[in-house]
């Protein structure tokens, strides 16, 4: 554990020194001329939203804040593990690349989409990729995942505390494909508000942590450490006000690296207790599509949860704040499940 928290405090170090270059960088993007449309575009999307309140809660933030901090979190993050595996007597296993493997294909699907946002074209309009598009690949590199993790790990299983490991066989595929693309859209939908996606994270992270470090496994307690390290240093320009977003390349990467941890460590209903926010915050979006298409009218005034209470009134950091406080209490029920076996 000590040698852990040293990681922890490298990793957070060496983020710190190249973030306010990186986020000097994406301001000069921004004044050079990349975004100059970019207000009259979010005027044309709230006029044209199927979620106007929405846009409008959020309309001017991602104008005044660049986007892109995924961009360099995702090679500090891989570069780093990779080092400390490389040049220590850590193992550096097949658990290491799936794992790396997650961050960097997710990564390139929301890169893909940010690329296009950070290229805005002259006529204002949005050029991201399409949702169809976006999430035939997150099927893509889901079952990849989910093939190596059941071929190549030879995983196959569910822990139910009380009952004890439950053989899913080949039903283990398409439910470890799911959880990946559920948490990988989560954590994008989760992050609305200032440091909301960003601590939550944090939180989920120290869990995991704790459980790796319990079952003696040595490849996701580094890149857990690595990965706290460097979102520690980048929660610090994250909270209101942000000074930078993560983006979709660090929001669809975060969240499936997150789901692969939690199917590395065998702890599938642990993963979703620890990440019980992420799944409430995705289940509220769930729910008023639902009524929408069903019901003909909406379920809230406005969807995700964590906006509905902007909109009646919330200060940002208040709801970030308590959002914080029950991602605690959910992580701790989960890791106490979790470990109810050792």
């Amino acid at each position: 554990m000590t040698q852990l928290l040293g990681l922890i405090l490298i990793s957070f170090a060496v983020t710190s020194l190249l973030l306010v270059p990186f986020i000097d960088f994406l301001f000069y993007l921004k004044k050079k001329g990349s975004f100059k449309n970019e207000k009259l575009s979010q005027q044309n999307e709230l006029l044209n939203a199927d979620t106007p309140i929405h846009h409008l809660l959020l309309v001017g933030k991602d104008s005044q804040t660049p986007i892109g901090g995924g961009l360099l979190l995702i090679p500090v993050v891989s570069i780093l593990s990779f080092l400390v595996l490389k040049f220590t007597n850590y193992p550096m296993d097949n658990e290491f690349y799936i794992l790396i493997f997650s961050l960097l294909s997710f990564g390139l699907i929301g890169f893909l989409d940010d690329a296009k946002k950070l290229s805005f074209s002259q006529d204002g309009k949005y050029k991201g990729l399409r949702g169809r598009y976006i999430l035939a690949l997150q099927i893509l590199f889901a079952s990849v995942l989910s093939l190596l993790l059941f071929y190549s790990l030879g995983l196959n299983n569910i822990f139910i505390p009380l009952i004890g490991n439950v053989i899913l066989g080949y039903w283990y595929i398409p439910l470890s494909a799911f959880l990946i693309i559920a948490f990988a859209n989560a954590y994008n939908i989760s992050d609305g508000l200032d440091g909301l996606s960003t601590g939550l994270l944090m939180i989920c992270l120290f869990a995991f942590l704790v459980l790796a470090n319990a079952v003696f496994n040595l490849t996701i307690s580094v890149f857990v450490g690595v990965w706290i390290g460097a979102i520690l240093a980048y929660l610090y320009f994250n909270v209101f006000p942000a000074r930078v977003y993560l983006g979709d390349a660090g929001a669809y990467g975060f969240g499936a690296t997150l789901a692969v941890i939690g199917l590395l460590s065998g702890k599938i209903l642990g993963l979703g207790i620890i990440g019980g926010v992420y799944i409430i915050i995705v289940g509220s979006s769930l729910i008023q599509i639902f009524s929408k298409k069903i019901f003909k009218r909406k379920l809230l005034p406005v969807a995700p949860i964590h906006m509905y209470f902007k909109y009646i009134g919330w200060e940002e950091p208040k709801i970030v704040m308590r959002f914080w406080l029950a991602g605690a209490v959910f992580a701790i029920i989960g890791l106490w499940l979790s470990l109810l076996s050792h």
